[in-house]
């Protein structure tokens, strides 16, 4: 069964629509010289159990932190997400909650059931330029991600939501320091990224983007017209391998 089959069948859950994947020419790609790439559920697919054990331990803490229970924990979790960008941003905002113990709480969880990716892995690294983090997790999950999908030394830095002072993607101000912190001219730099509803942002400062529709996040569906992509892509080494083949990216 192919990679992109199996990430159909496994991440079937919260499917929108059917979107037709979208190519991408080569040449499009010519100038770029600064790859950008989400973490969670881009990176591994939406089948690894790692989200999920970051989505029941935000509940947890919600709950906790505003003592209610479980099922009011989830709708303030999800109201805050589409709110906000972030729960956490909602519980900073709306209740003066400090950042790091959230971090610390929600991505306390078992990293190792992901494996290594060795195909990934060798398609990062053929990428000419820089490689790059982005993402509203905090760095020390980022680490652990990548050491146990065997990306250790792939990446050239991690732009977390400590770096962004907590201002998540899809706000510009978030956009405006990553690009600022690590000297990216954006009309040289591709981002790809699995929540539709953070492409447009980077779009708009001259990013080519890349939507990773793996069904798992739906924010932006409907609301953003993802064929205002560059590329549309159901599988990340996939579409790794054409571009640095030489063929279409698609």
């Amino acid at each position: 069964m192919s990679r992109s089959i199996q990430r159909s069948l496994d991440s079937n859950r919260q499917a929108p629509e059917q979107v037709p994947l979208k190519a991408m020419p080569t040449e499009a790609l010519a100038d770029i010289s600064v790859w950008i790439f989400d973490l969670d559920n881009t990176l591994y697919p939406p089948s690894s159990p790692i989200f999920d054990q970051i989505d029941r331990r935000m509940t947890a803490f919600i709950a906790e932190y505003l003592q209610t229970d479980a099922a009011n924990a989830y709708k303030v979790q999800k109201t805050y997400y589409r709110k906000y960008g972030t729960s956490l941003r909602g519980l900073m905002k709306e209740h003066g909650m400090q950042a790091q113990q959230f971090l610390d709480y929600v991505h306390d969880i078992d990293h190792s059931v992901l494996s290594p990716d060795p195909e990934l892995a060798a398609a990062l690294r053929r990428l000419p330029g820089r490689r790059l983090i982005y993402t509203n997790g905090s760095e020390a999950h980022a680490e652990k991600v990548l050491h146990n999908l065997g990306l250790d030394g792939v990446f050239d830095a991690i732009f977390d939501i400590k770096a962004s002072d907590y201002v998540p993607k899809p706000h510009d101000l978030s956009y405006e320091k990553m690009l600022q912190s690590l000297s990216v001219d954006p009309t040289q730099a591709v981002f790809v990224e699995d929540s539709l509803k953070n492409l447009p942002p980077a779009a708009a400062r001259g990013m080519k983007t890349v939507w990773l529709c793996n069904h798992r996040d739906t924010s932006g569906v409907g609301e953003y017209d993802p064929t205002q992509c560059d590329a549309i892509i159901d599988d990340l080494t996939t579409w790794l391998e054409n571009v640095t083949a030489g063929g279409k990216s698609h």
